[in-house]
């Protein structure tokens, strides 16, 4: 019912009006849900007596809140970009969950202070059907909500929305606790109910800085996901005429806003048109197939110097013999008049123990010693999005 009614909205206009609406719509039902939660929660703790359900339900109204600061996120997201903001405003999207964190985790000390006070003064309940017929209704309405989160999301792919459906889910184990701790003290007359609250705000507060951890993530920037790399991989290996390609860099400026850039090796025999056609079709194929655009720098390699290409084969043997898993990319050979210069980029291991000083000692050495007397330029890449895939 959720992919039929969610779908009707995501199909709307373009990915960022589709984007808007589901996330507007997200939040009013957050926003609503939460709100009557939280009257049927406080309405059942002022009827018991009992903190413990005063707390969840006050852990609505921050879900409500949360639900309010989800909605203008949404609505700040999807401005267009402006002189200002070049590359939009659908980072407002990872404030708003900043916000959300910031809110759930108040919400947890106040109520663990209180529960603290609770358990040094402990008072009695006073339960009824009512008050766990009211219980199971807000557990039914939290897994109904979460399903409807987490389909909302899945249509648009929101980190945010994932959040808000993972709180519900979390919300159904907390309320659940509550309603045990109820009947425990009701029946046994144990007087667990401020335990019970120091959980749930310790579980609430746990919660908030998750949600910081990932809004921050996406906020400093994070690495793609090895499938999103795969993916342009593969698409660049559709290439045959190119000779390779290498340096992959990709900044997200919201999840409709990712830039890339590359470099894309090719024959320097290539006429300047003929080169640009084809950096010109990849850079189309991203933007169509994968939502990301590209700009790629040209690398002119020498296949056709027999010259240039015993030297490749020589510096792929020196590097062979280190016994490192490395490659290496960008190889040129510059004439000059005094002395003919190599260079290349080496792509080197995580776990690579030497330190780039002392594998450019090393290296060349055996290039002096195998090759002969080249000045040598060697640039060591780290970090590569593409050697782990």
């Amino acid at each position: 019912m959720f992919n039929i009614w969610i779908n009707k909205y995501s199909m709307n206009g373009t990915k960022e009006e589709a984007r808007k609406s589901v996330g507007v719509i997200a939040g009013i039902v957050g926003l609503v849900s939460n709100l009557l939660l939280f009257v049927i929660k406080f309405l059942a703790g002022s009827l018991s007596g009992s903190l413990s359900i005063i707390t969840d339900g006050m852990n609505n109204l921050g879900d409500s809140a949360s639900s309010l600061v989800t909605l203008l996120g949404f609505r700040a997201a999807s401005k267009p970009a402006d002189k200002e903001h070049p590359y939009g405003h659908e980072r407002s999207e990872y404030i708003s969950g900043l916000l959300i964190s910031v809110i759930i985790i108040y919400v947890g000390i106040q109520f663990f202070t209180t529960s603290i006070n609770q358990i040094m003064n402990p008072s009695s309940l006073t339960a009824s059907p009512l008050v766990f017929g009211l219980l199971i209704i807000s557990i039914i309405a939290k897994v109904v909500q979460g399903n409807f989160y987490r389909t909302a999301a899945e249509s648009i792919q929101s980190n945010t929305l994932y959040s808000a459906a993972q709180d519900s889910t979390n919300d159904v184990y907390v309320t659940g606790l509550v309603l045990v701790a109820t009947a425990v003290e009701m029946w046994t007359g144990w007087q667990v109910d401020g335990y019970a609250g120091a959980v749930l705000s310790i579980v609430i507060i746990y919660s908030g800085f998750q949600a910081i951890r990932e809004s921050s993530n996406d906020l400093l920037g994070t690495r793609p996901s090895k499938k999103e790399i795969l993916q342009m991989k593969e698409l660049l290996d559709q290439y045959d005429s190119i000779v390779g390609y290498h340096d992959l860099l990709v900044h997200s400026y919201g999840p409709n806003q990712i830039f890339a850039t590359i470099h894309i090796e090719i024959d320097d025999s290539w006429d300047i048109k003929k080169a640009h056609r084809v950096i010109d079709n990849i850079e189309t194929d991203f933007e169509e197939k994968l939502a990301v655009e590209l700009v790629c720098h040209l690398d002119p390699i020498a296949i056709q110097s027999e010259h240039d290409t015993a030297i490749y084969r020589q510096i792929k043997q020196i590097l062979k013999s280190l016994h490192l898993e490395v490659k290496f990319h960008d190889f040129k050979v510059e004439k000059s008049n005094e002395q003919d210069l190599i260079l290349f980029d080496v792509v080197l291991p995580d776990n690579t123990a030497q330190t780039d000083e002392e594998l450019l000692k090393i290296i060349k050495a055996k290039i002096h010693h195998e090759i002969g007397d080249y000045r040598v330029k060697i640039k060591f890449d780290r970090l590569d999005l593409l050697k782990e895939v």
